[in-house]
């Protein structure tokens, strides 16, 4: 990786910047195939999946007896590696279940928020270059836990038809209800309007690469809700002289391993550290199978040296990573510091790909700078929260004429009146229990 030294803030904007796309051409391709599957369903979804995925089958949906066979293909070792994610994924979401507490906002008005579940969730799960089966119990489990009644999983299969058992399993023991063999596109458009065979759902979720985020966006805009905006891989590294420079480059090249267009930045306050971090990045990258995908991916990748790490994070804050590791002094104390991530590990052997397995937190997370203003999945993405209110006469008496008024004066005199009436009652039955108090004395 090329070394930048202090650039300046008027160039940040540029450092900060992604590979771009051709969009115009990308959404004219999601458009085109959009509109076939609305109007063809399950036929357009075979052709396209004739076409991208070379697979050609009178159906897409995986039997039980296939998913339940799984299970056979898998290492012991494995299994158990799954069985351990997912206890910590449960344990972190449930973690978040939380009840709100009623409040009283005025004397007889009581106010209070409670969650209930998205009923039917769609999920996405990458299965090209790379089975992530992980994917699978990121969602689907969080998806159980916040009481999802059906959770339909979409991922491509190989051009026999096959699925990677390790993704069949996963969806087994993490509770999917139906499976499909269906990826790129024409999964989520499918996902999105229903055909004859794949239902319709209310959320997609799920990474990919620029052809499944164009799909989601495009989703959106036909009345289907997505996760987040995201995109290619990301990792932002900032590091000290007290990092392990073979530790930051093998989280370097973790997430460059992703894909070419993944981005990888490295920033630091100590050239030493920098160069040595090279070094280990071009002994590490001879030995990775999935070499030529990470050389492009460094490509597109910084490594930038500046005077303080203050001046780092200021950087990183602009960038808003998707995974930010601080492998410096005091780390915990430094976080504090840190407005605009997606996911951040703390010291040296806090390694991102923990998180992508099995810590516990979510690894479906906001890319391209989006962490400004998103948050990664949690178990709040798969449910949506209610409000309630609850009114007694003397609410209605502390709050009516303020209702009243404010009404009157937006010219909206019906809403003004469905208060008039209950002021009316409630003095009605005042002035009527007065009356009863005064003849009672006489």
């Amino acid at each position: 990786m090329k070394i930048i030294s202090n650039p300046g803030e008027q160039k940040w904007a540029k450092l900060t910047g992604r590979p771009k796309t051709n969009q115009t051409k990308l959404m004219d391709t999601v458009n085109k195939i959009f509109y076939d599957i609305h109007k063809k369903g399950d036929r357009a979804v075979k052709k396209y999946s004739r076409q991208f995925d070379g697979f050609d089958n009178d159906t897409f949906l995986v039997d039980n007896e296939t998913i339940q066979a799984a299970a056979s293909g898998l290492s012991e070792q494995l299994k158990q590696a799954i069985g351990l994610a997912k206890a910590n994924i449960g344990k972190f979401h449930l973690s978040q279940q939380l009840t709100e507490a009623k409040t009283e906002t005025s004397p007889g008005v009581m106010c209070w928020r409670e969650a209930r579940p998205i009923e039917r969730i769609g999920i996405y799960v990458p299965g090209g270059s790379a089975p992530l089966f992980s994917t699978v119990l990121m969602l689907a489990v969080p998806a159980r836990i916040a009481g999802c009644k059906e959770i339909v999983l979409c991922t491509p299969p190989d051009k026999d038809g096959n699925i990677h058992p390790a993704i069949l399993y996963a969806a087994q023991t993490a509770g999917v209800t139906q499976l499909f063999a269906v990826g790129g596109i024409q999964a989520i458009a499918a996902m999105a309007f229903g055909t004859e065979t794949i239902p319709k759902v209310d959320k997609i979720f799920g990474p990919g690469n620029q052809y499944v985020m164009a799909a989601k966006h495009a989703a959106q805009y036909y009345g289907t809700a997505i996760d987040m905006p995201a995109g290619p891989s990301e990792v932002l590294v900032i590091a000290d002289e007290t990092c392990r420079p073979s530790f930051v480059a093998a989280d370097l090249l973790s997430q460059a391993e992703h894909g070419p267009d993944s981005q990888v930045i490295f920033l630091s306050n100590n050239k030493k550290i920098l160069k040595e971090v090279n070094k280990e990045l071009t002994l590490q990258l001879d030995n990775l199978p999935r070499k030529e995908i990470a050389e492009q991916a460094l490509k597109n990748s910084k490594a930038i040296f500046f005077n303080d790490i203050a001046t780092c994070i200021s950087f990183s804050n602009r960038y808003a990573p998707e995974h930010l590791i601080l492998a410096v002094e005091n780390p915990v104390l430094r976080s504090r510091e840190v407005t605009n991530a997606g996911s951040v590990f703390l010291g040296n052997y806090s390694c991102e790909s923990a998180g992508d397995y099995a810590s516990g937190t979510n690894h479906t997370l906001p890319t391209g700078g989006n962490a400004k203003v998103y948050s990664g999945v949690s178990l709040d993405s798969f449910v949506k929260k209610i409000t309630f209110q609850q009114l007694n006469e003397e609410g209605i008496s502390a709050i009516g004429p303020a209702v009243e008024i404010m009404a009157e004066t937006e010219t909206l005199y019906a809403h003004k009146n469905a208060m008039t009436l209950r002021l009316g009652d409630v003095a009605g039955k005042y002035l009527s229990a007065t009356s009863t108090d005064q003849t009672e004395k006489e």
